[in-house]
């Protein structure tokens, strides 16, 4: 009996990893690592196993393009540091996903391209160097749409030529937003207990809210954009998603940096802290919360009234909020991205390697796609990538113009004046109805209700997602929105509803949202 009181002992340690992955976050796996209850060599093993038999197999989410070679020996290692006293914070020996537009050394960075499927300069992005610095293990590298959503207007969520479909685990023929598409996915999933996403608009919030997460996309500038495939300079950040409000502070916590190659960043230090720490719900008493009103769609209606109840019975002072016409914001904006992806995507390619990467410029990426069309274009074009081909350089006077409009009419005269007239510290709306069908004849289907993203993204401002409940068994969320730099607020009082909602739901996995009784008829 003795000898087999150790095997027993590891067993009893062992089985609640494998057991719970799926409500796993960041803190109580770090309380695990710390008292012993576990290893991080145990759970990255576990971690892989769920992978193996969930995203390739099983409801074949399609999540992650890549897996770190090397993680279990990263485990191995962190749980030597920990043996020997040395911790590197929260985040020690924890496992973190990462968006494949995003580098890190010694795994391709594709951002879902064939253009793109060897590109490994051999370099890790400000975000993988800080994630590795407090300890974390880049687990793998997560699906996305292609492009980051930036090749056509009739694109398909989720979808990249490397990655195939990223489906959604609570209905698997249900978009998973995007572009963090396989971010969202694996975390809902239980494939990791956080991962980074980007956004340059909606690309953390979407996936977020329709997968049951919470999700912030942070100050532009808070968090270095270099060695991450861009968009826009004006609008790109990485962002924190997990399954609650304390993981996502951690994880922002862990990002903060000043990069003398990113100068949007140059006072990101001013605002770097312990987010996680400062954490307090209570804050919510005496807070003026602005409310915004949007959607049509009753259910989700009911559901938004009843988390603005749970804010109120926080002792929050709810103000409804006309919100201002901003006309001409998102074609501004959207002018914009065009300009900057020609420039920023030009930018980048050069600093990638010749003989992993072979083009060098948009152009030719656009005859890349032409060349290969029955693998890169099988659903939709590159109508966007033409268009931003046809702009001329940052020095244009209607870039300049298109880029002082839309931040003039997001920021000064959109939220600030919002926050300003009505004396109210956050706004607080429906981040995005639930999710639609993957669609490939018609593509995306951003015309329900919901939908919050755009003023914070043109003006670079926070926008935190919680999830707010269920609509027909699909994810919706509540969104928190502040002003630059106001992300404690926001995590404040998403924790405070996070709390008192106790709104959390397993994904199911089923194979569709459409099935019921009510769609057979009632034949005798």
């Amino acid at each position: 009996m003795k000898k087999l009181l150790p095997i027993l002992a590891l067993l009893l340690i062992a089985a609640p990893v494998q057991a719970q992955l799926e409500e796993t976050t960041i803190a109580s796996l770090s309380a695990d690592l710390a008292s012993g209850r576990t290893s991080s060599e145990r759970v990255v093993r576990a971690y892989l196993k769920r992978i193996a038999a969930m995203d390739r197999k099983g409801p074949r989410l399609n999540s992650i393009i890549t897996l770190n070679p090397q993680a279990i020996e990263q485990a191995r290692a962190l749980d030597a540091e920990r043996r020997a006293g040395r911790l590197r914070g929260p985040l020690h020996g924890v496992p973190i996903l990462l968006k494949d537009n995003i580098e890190v050394a010694g795994m391709p960075t594709t951002a879902g391209s064939l253009a793109l499927v060897r590109n490994d300069p051999g370099r890790d992005s400000p975000v993988a160097a800080a994630l590795k610095a407090k300890g974390a293990i880049i687990l793998g590298k997560t699906n996305l749409s292609e492009w980051a959503n930036f090749r056509s207007e009739r694109s398909m969520s989720g979808w990249s030529a490397v990655g195939g479909l990223t489906r959604n685990p609570y209905a698997l023929d249900r978009t998973t937003c995007g572009s963090s598409s396989g971010s969202g996915a694996a975390v809902a999933a239980g494939f990791a207990p956080g991962a980074i996403g980007s956004e340059t608009n909606g690309s953390v919030i979407c996936p977020s809210s329709m997968m049951g997460l919470v999700g912030l996309k942070p100050t532009v500038g808070l968090i270095p954009r270099t060695h991450i495939v861009p968009i826009s300079h004006s609008q790109d950040t990485a962002g924190p998603m997990a399954r609650n409000v304390r993981d996502v502070a951690i994880l922002l916590s862990a990002l903060i940096a000043s990069d003398p190659a990113d100068p949007a960043t140059a006072d990101a230090m001013a605002h770097a802290q312990d987010y996680a720490a400062a954490l307090d719900p209570a804050k919510i008493r005496g807070m003026r919360i602005g409310v915004l009103r949007g959607g049509a769609q009753p259910e989700l209606l009911a559901r938004y009234d009843v988390a603005l109840g749970v804010l109120k019975g926080l002792g929050a002072t709810l103000v409804e909020v006309k919100k201002p016409a901003m006309e001409g914001m998102s074609a501004a904006s959207y002018d914009v991205l065009q300009y900057e992806f020609k420039a920023d995507l030009n930018a980048y390619l050069a600093t990638t390697r010749a003989d992993q990467v072979p083009v060098r410029t948009l152009s030719d990426l656009i005859a890349f796609d032409v060349a290969h069309a029955d693998r890169e274009m099988p659903l939709f074009g590159q109508d966007i990538f033409a268009m931003a081909q046809a702009k001329a350089g940052l020095d244009d006077a209607a870039y300049k113009a298109a880029r002082e409009k839309s931040l003039r009419l997001a920021g000064r005269e959109g939220i600030d004046a919002m926050l300003a007239e009505n004396r109210v510290d956050l706004l607080v709306t429906i981040s995005y109805g639930p999710a639609w069908p993957s669609d490939t004849v018609w593509g995306d289907q951003y015309e329900g209700p919901g939908g919050s993203t755009g003023p914070a993204a043109i003006a670079g401002y926070p926008h935190l997602t919680v999830p707010m409940g269920l609509v027909r068994g699909l994810p919706v969320g509540l969104s928190f929105i502040g002003t630059a730099y106001a992300e404690q607020t926001l995590l404040d009082a998403g924790l405070a509803y996070e709390q008192a909602s106790g709104i959390h739901v397993r994904p199911t996995f089923r194979p569709t949202a459409d099935t019921g009784p009510e769609l057979e008829g009632n034949r005798p």
